[in-house]
């Protein structure tokens, strides 16, 4: 099968002519339609998160058809489309699986990191960790719900009933989610690049009732902010701007070193949490909801062998949408 293949981090990912992979016990190979492209697959391929599966397929947001099921795999049947996210394995029966806490797994495996991802035409899923997904999305539109939706998504629920919530990086999770949370009744606030008039006109346009710059001051104090940037030092900056009791939750995977700030910021029961991974029922409700929204996505297509292309154009922030890996049209 063809697959772009990360050989080295720092360089980029290069076409090959790899064996089609083969199922083991309670595994699905999957035809992939879509994969669509996500900044964890830049950390990954930039060396920023480290010890990756070597060579490695990446690819982490992957809709596709049944081709073959493994032995023991009950519940599916070939030709039925199912959805593959980030959480790709964990033992279920440590500590944290036990009590409902699988994404904290420390045994867990990753799809497109230490498992081959999307990336490819054909990929194999722990039955157990994919998706079924709503039928009113094409494979194209769909795909970004599986990473930037479903993360995106924990990140909210750690929000509690927060009614003023901040999102600090108003990209491809932050314009998911912000359709939720209008929803369900929240205002939104949203902080941009400083001076990016145009993203914090997109944000109006998309219902924020505040949007400016994350050097700006909110017009009301917030109950609880989401930084989606990869970018530490916007920790203090979003506490400042809490009210007390409020929570900064931390969405992405990785993120610069968070810089000193006095306690006086934090007092007031102001929290910090990370958000690691995600569980089952985080996508399971994610897709509930999403198609009750119904949430909406931006994506832009390319071909598979372009997937050096989107890569860059995501760094250097010159997408329109999500940028979406076509593999298949069949």
């Amino acid at each position: 099968m063809r697959a772009m293949v990360l050989e080295q981090p720092g360089k980029p990912v290069v076409l090959r002519d790899v064996p089609k992979p083969k199922t083991e016990p309670g595994q699905l190979l999957v035809g992939v339609k879509t994969c669509a492209v996500c900044r964890t697959d830049l950390h990954v391929v930039d060396g920023e998160l480290p010890n990756p599966k070597l060579p490695l397929i990446p690819g982490h947001q992957i809709v596709g058809r049944i081709e073959e099921i493994g032995e023991s795999v009950q519940g599916f049947s070939v030709g039925e489309r199912v959805g593959i996210p980030w959480l790709g394995w964990t033992d279920g029966e440590c500590r944290y699986c036990r009590s409902s806490r699988e994404n904290l797994c420390d045994r867990a495996r990753f799809t497109g990191y230490t498992i081959d991802g999307g990336y490819a035409e054909f990929t194999v899923v722990d039955a157990r960790f994919c998706f079924r997904l709503p039928e009113q999305y094409n494979d194209v539109d769909v795909a970004p719900l599986l990473c930037a939706g479903m993360l995106g998504y924990r990140s909210y629920r750690k929000t509690g009933d927060a009614r003023r919530i901040g999102i600090y990086g108003f990209g491809n999770a932050a314009h998911l989610i912000v359709q939720i949370a209008i929803y369900q009744g929240r205002e939104i606030f949203a902080f941009t690049r400083p001076g990016d008039k145009a993203g914090q006109e997109t944000a109006r346009e998309v219902g924020a009732v505040w949007a400016g710059g994350s050097d700006e001051t909110p017009s009301e104090k917030l109950d609880a902010a989401i930084i989606f940037a990869p970018v530490g030092a916007l920790v203090p900056a979003a506490l400042r701007a809490l009210t007390k009791g409020g929570v900064v939750v931390c969405g992405g995977i990785h993120m610069s070193d968070i810089p000193s700030f006095p306690y006086v910021d934090l007092w007031g029961e102001r929290a910090i949490c990370s958000v690691a991974n995600l569980t089952r029922r985080d996508g399971e409700e994610f897709l509930e909801i999403a198609a009750c929204v119904p949430v909406k996505t931006k994506t832009q297509p390319f071909p598979l062998e372009e997937a050096n292309t989107a890569l860059e154009e995501f760094r250097a922030g010159k997408l329109e949408g999500n940028a979406v890996l076509q593999i298949s049209d069949g």
